[in-house]
């Protein structure tokens, strides 16, 4: 693919809830954006670099066209999954972004790193992305550590589907009379699902389950105004937050602390006690708002990549830099 103007940067951030896709320059920053509702499929050899191609070629060469400039000698692909699941795009998306549009140089990367670049930038620290899931990720510029992350029925510890699970624990407690229930977290659930005892049969079968848990979180949030046990369920996720980015944080210097994601959406409820065990188990951190999200975080490295430095390091799971692709 060819064009006019000045070479370009791509940045593409893949999620569970789409793609999203920045075109720009060093000099002139973001040009314009694109975004697909269609999540890039997983099959038995992770996440299909054929399907993220698919929608992606389409949306760069409108974008370049629109903004003009030159094929994006750059790229950055932050993509959900890619510690676990991105050994085909390892394998074979800078080839195809080599082929399709001359990008000689990818960075490919976890989408903790882009969140972590979004939030904080090239600096270090520690961030909890917390959604449906929860993961934190730190680093002191020379290696990244990451904790949890291990999904709804492993860890993912304070995640909102583990708040939602809890609540819903401490609704059943109430409807069976056994200590730590909650009668205003049994009138939620039986208002979000309807009769408790069916809940089992609508919650096992279904391929969202920890997303379906995550739906009942801003419930238990709306209820710990007045109520001990769903107050007490937002206080121990926050201690579980706070003990992974304590994991990660670097423990020298004058780090910086961040959250992003979905679920802080929910409020004080969380965010008063999570600031508190932050406080007392991080008290050398200081705690920021984040700069962005993981699109940010992409168009950053992007950025900082095409400038010819990413001050970040590189890990085999977490971040990689591919160069001189597509001849």
């Amino acid at each position: 693919m060819s064009g006019r103007g000045p070479a370009g940067f791509l940045a593409v951030d893949s999620g569970g809830s789409g793609l999203r896709v920045v075109v720009g320059t060093v000099d002139r920053g973001e040009l314009g954006r694109r975004e697909s509702r269609a999540p890039v499929r997983t099959g038995a050899r992770g996440i299909e670099p054929g399907h993220l191609m698919e929608q992606l070629v389409p949306m760069v060469r409108d974008l370049t066209a629109e903004a003009g400039i030159a094929a994006p000698a750059t790229a950055v692909v932050g993509a959900a999954g890619f510690a676990t699941l991105g050994a085909a795009l390892r394998a074979e998306l800078p080839a195809a972004l080599g082929r399709e549009f001359g990008v000689r140089t990818v960075a490919l990367a976890a989408d903790a790193v882009t969140a972590y670049v979004g939030a904080l930038g090239p600096r270090p620290g520690a961030v909890i992305a917390a959604g449906t899931g929860l993961i934190a990720i730190g680093t002191d510029l020379t290696r990244w550590r990451r904790a949890d992350g291990w999904g709804h029925l492993l860890g993912d510890c304070g995640s909102g589907a583990w708040i939602g699970r809890a609540g819903l624990e401490a609704a059943l407690r109430a409807y069976d009379g056994r200590p730590g229930g909650s009668a205003r977290l049994l009138a939620r659930a039986e208002e979000s699902f309807g009769p408790v005892p069916e809940l089992p049969g609508k919650l096992y079968p279904r391929p969202d389950r920890p997303a379906v848990l995550a739906s009942f979180a801003p419930q238990v949030a709306a209820c710990a105004d007045g109520d001990p046990v769903a107050a007490d369920v937002l206080r121990t996720a926050a201690r579980h937050m706070a003990d992974s980015a304590a994991a990660v944080c670097p423990a020298d210097g004058e780090p910086q602390v961040a959250l992003t994601g979905g679920l802080f959406k929910i409020g004080d409820a969380l965010l008063v006690p999570l600031r508190e065990e932050l406080s007392t188990l991080l008290p050398h951190a200081r705690q920021v708002p984040a700069a962005g999200d993981p699109l940010r975080g992409c168009v950053r490295m992007a950025t900082d990549l095409a400038a010819g430095a990413l001050p970040l390091p590189s890990d085999e799971a977490l971040l990689s830099v591919v160069t001189a692709m597509g001849d």
